[in-house]
């Protein structure tokens, strides 16, 4: 997962965010160091402390998106936390521990998906005869009553019977027929407990709780194309082995897991701060820099450790500074990256560049409507003149300004298109002035509108 050189992750990142080459390069060389420090020998390693990252800027700039797509660039298990839900302990809130078991949450999820490619042959196999079996029932008359046949000849009869209806089957012809099947359902602790919010539960609690929910069964009556759905799932789930799942996910988490922690700014210490929120604040870093550090957390899955987790920081440290931070923690997260401002220039190619730019994302929404749309280059240069003026005068919100943008320029467009029939559009410069003109130069209407 992590054996991708710096410069491939680079060129892979550029694919999707323009610029901010500096914080490209960081996260490549972190996510290299992290290779190489995993193979180190026991002892270096305990010398060698986690190259976490820190990345300082406005917001819109990219620092969610570079951490998201370097996740998904190694497959490793990601979650993304803001540092202001957490609270100390014996304060009201979320504690830090709980992104450890969100994170190996999110690791189930993607052992689970991967296992569930393994065996997905073998529950398509099993569910057609399970169908079958639904269908053609084998009820055997006993021998010896009027125009009754021996068991063998009943079974020869009862295949030949079967062989037919699976090639109905496997043509389609059978889809809309019923079938009784019997469905599992089991009450939720979370709503047999309604006073208990879910987050609040005791995991090992919460465990126990659905194991020892009754389970009911209930027969429906469905068709056959909705029965197969119902018998996919339950072969995939007696297929997957649940143990195995559990191990591998806690491992994939200790491993190669991301934590993007934003918004870390807001939990410094600032002179404009009261000093019981200054105290609350020291105390959510204190509780956190254990689990940076690398510390063992109790998990519903086992014991999960931390030492080898990427974190990534992020904040705008529009009132706060770096240097605010607990110096233990600020320790943690040696490898500082400034992303900058985005230009005129940058919001242009953030709209044609990318393989999912917002121009190709509202191109294909309104091509399922039969309108075709086409961008010229005076219309896209248009559009980024809007949003960086717009966050020049008003709050900057970097790219974000570009979704807003474009919903306001094409919101009669989206509103019309399924009653208009298939036509054409072009968004030019005389279009975008049009319709954002007077809104652009109301500076007072834009700080609502744009």
């Amino acid at each position: 997962m992590f054996e991708l050189t710096p410069q491939q992750v680079v060129n892979r990142l550029s694919e999707h965010i323009v610029g901010q080459d500096d914080a490209k390069r960081a996260v490549s060389i972190a996510l290299r160091n992290r290779w190489r420090w995993m193979r180190l020998d026991d002892e270096m390693r305990r010398e060698v402390a986690p190259r976490n990252i820190l990345m300082i800027g406005p917001t819109g700039v990219g620092k969610t998106e570079i951490t998201r797509r370097l996740a998904k660039l190694t497959s490793a298990p990601y979650i993304k936390v803001e540092a202001s839900k957490y609270t100390e302990v014996g304060y009201y809130g979320r504690d830090v521990e709980s992104m450890v078991r969100d994170l190996v949450e999110a690791s189930i999820a993607l052992v689970r998906k991967a296992k569930r490619k393994d065996v997905e042959e073998a529950a398509s196999e099993r569910v057609e005869d399970r169908l079958l079996d639904l269908l053609v029932p084998f009820e055997p008359t006993p021998f010896g009553e009027e125009g009754s046949e021996d068991t063998e000849s009943q079974k020869s009869r009862h295949a030949r019977t079967v062989a037919k209806f699976r090639d109905m089957l496997r043509d389609g012809k059978l889809e809309e027929r019923s079938v009784e099947l019997s469905v599992e359902q089991r009450n939720s602790p979370v709503q047999v407990f309604t006073n208990m919010g879910q987050e609040q539960m005791d995991m090992d609690l919460q465990g126990m709780l659905e194991r020892m929910m009754p389970r009911q069964n209930k027969e429906r009556r469905l068709t056959v194309a909705e029965a197969r759905e119902v018998l996919h799932e339950q072969e995939i789930e007696g297929l997957l082995d649940s143990d195995t799942i559990q191990e591998e996910a806690v491992t994939l988490a200790e491993e190669s897991g991301i934590i993007f922690l934003d918004e870390i700014d807001k939990i410094c210490s600032s002179s404009e701060g009261s000093r019981s929120a200054d105290v609350s604040r020291q105390g959510v870093q204190r509780d956190l820099l254990p689990i940076v550090e690398g510390t063992t957390v109790q998990t519903r899955y086992g014991t999960v450790s931390t030492e080898k987790v990427m974190f990534i920081a992020a904040g705008a440290f529009h009132r706060a500074r770096p240097a605010d931070l607990m110096p233990e923690l600020q320790g943690r997260f040696p490898i500082r990256v400034e992303l900058q401002d985005l230009t005129r220039d940058d919001l242009i190619r953030i709209l044609t560049e990318p393989s999912g730019s917002l121009t190709r994302q509202y191109t294909a929404l309104l091509a399922t409507d039969n309108v075709t749309l086409t961008f010229t280059d005076d219309g896209i240069e248009a559009i980024a003149d809007t949003a960086f003026s717009v966050n020049q005068t008003t709050q900057n919100i970097g790219a974000r300004r570009l979704q807003t943008i474009m919903e306001r320029l094409l919101d009669e467009v989206s509103f019309a298109a399924p009653d208009c029939g298939p036509h054409s559009l072009t968004i030019d410069q005389k279009f975008v002035e049009s319709r954002l003109a007077d809104v652009r130069d109301d500076e007072e209407l834009s700080n609502f509108v744009l």
